[in-house]
């Protein structure tokens, strides 16, 4: 295959069909969404099969156990991915939406129309489910769609682009308006972030050397984050039994999802009471804890597995470790939680657990973070959860995009004015 060639009539074929996509009406989008859905859960033992045969060859590679679990669909995922398409459906469509339209001192009315980017690269590893959730975004909001999954998830993404195909041709748009690349050959990459010509905006979803590359290659501007170390702070006015909960939750339900927390903070006033009882919980996850001296005294002296107790060196604290390793530092308050997460932190997902109001307040307006959150688990960052029916990505830029990346997001908006014969005078 002549990689520059292909992705050239891929880039092509893209820009041709984004202009379908802006003009698409919002009931042939919905129609085209339900019928993806409807596809994917009809082809769900086809889809899981495919997958198994990418799950031989990651663990026959010795992939990470991290990015396994990222590989893996099962009946729940593949439904999951149906389901998100259906909640997309549901949604407003923001195409075409006009606001804060004003009547100028000449006449004319002078708003802002709603309009799609156009042409949006997608780069993803591991994760499958992408394919539907990326095209689904894109569909909805619009625009039209390259998505280059990871060479470990070839046949998943290919069977689910299978799905999306079927359900773009019944509603009678172009199957070009997705297309998801037939090479696992990383020469494709290298020409998709530079078709400036043919491709809008990139978003990238991987692992940090991943995103490392495209930041340092790509010629097309991006919507990206590079990781995510996520913090949980225990104020000093932190309810006890919420800080179990919160902190088992956003640590141990996932451990390779960019929303997990990786470090707790813990007011000192508060760590003598509230660190054994989080530390033996931990360790029933078999949880590693990389602490500060004063957290590794305290979790000593509560008999936590010392198996599990590790010495935290600056590194840590800056660390996305996407596995069952934690690192626990004692703090003087929340001045002192504030600045080591704007330090240390990746400006990704950060929460509080906390009853005093001021404080709740002035961490969710102090911490710079695309997500803030108080008395919440940082597993709650995610497109799904916040209503978007799906997301393409988290953002921690601070231009265009923030957070959780849905509909809004792959849009821009133009001005547009209203006149009735009016000139400049």
């Amino acid at each position: 295959m002549d990689i520059k060639q292909y992705m050239q009539t891929v880039g092509r074929q893209a820009r041709a069909a984004s202009r379908a996509m802006a003009a698409a009406d919002t009931n042939v989008k919905n129609a085209a969404l339900l019928g993806i859905a409807a596809a994917i859960r009809r082809d769900a033992a086809k889809l899981i099969a495919a997958n198994a045969l990418d799950l031989a060859a990651a663990r026959a590679a010795g992939l990470e156990p991290a990015l396994v679990d990222r590989l893996t669909l099962n009946e729940k995922t593949v439904a999951g991915m149906a389901e998100g398409l259906e909640q997309i459906a549901t949604l407003a469509d923001p195409v075409g939406e006009i606001t804060d339209l004003k009547y100028r001192p000449s006449g004319i009315q002078v708003g802002k129309m709603r309009v799609p980017l156009g042409v949006i690269g997608i780069i993803y590893e591991s994760r499958p489910n992408v394919t539907a959730d990326a095209a689904g975004l894109c569909l909805k909001s619009g625009n039209a769609a390259i998505l280059r999954g990871g060479s470990e998830a070839i046949h998943s993404n290919q069977a689910i682009a299978a799905c999306v195909k079927e359900g773009l041709a019944k509603a009678g748009l172009p199957d070009t308006a997705v297309q998801v690349i037939e090479t696992t050959d990383r020469a494709a990459v290298a020409e998709l972030i530079t078709m400036r010509e043919f491709v809008d905006v990139i978003v990238p979803r991987g692992g940090k050397g991943l995103i490392e590359r495209l930041i340092n290659e790509s010629k097309v501007p991006m919507i990206k984050h590079l990781h995510g170390n996520c913090h949980v702070y225990l104020d000093d006015a932190a309810d006890r039994a919420k800080t179990v909960k919160i902190v088992e939750n956003a640590k141990t339900q996932r451990y390779g999802t960019c929303n997990t927390t990786e470090s707790l903070l813990v007011a000192r006033s508060r760590a003598a009471e509230l660190l054994p009882d989080i530390g033996r919980m931990l360790a029933t996850h078999s949880v590693e804890m990389r602490c500060c001296a004063e957290a590794m005294a305290i979790l000593k002296a509560a008999s936590v597995d010392a198996a599990l107790l590790k010495e935290a060196t600056e590194a840590d604290w800056y660390e996305e470790f996407l596995a069952p390793i934690i690192a626990i530092k004692v703090v003087d308050g929340l001045d002192n939680a504030i600045e080591h997460i704007n330090t240390h932190g990746s400006q990704h997902t950060d929460a509080i657990v906390t009853e005093n109001y001021t404080r709740a307040r002035r961490f969710l307006r102090e911490v710079d973070s695309a997500s803030v959150m108080v008395n919440a688990s940082t597993r709650f960052a995610d497109g799904f959860e916040y209503g978007l029916g799906a997301e393409i990505g988290i953002s921690t830029d601070k231009i265009h995009a923030r957070g959780p990346v849905g509909l809004e997001g792959l849009t821009s908006q133009k001005y547009v004015v209203l006149g009735d014969g009016h000139i400049r005078g």
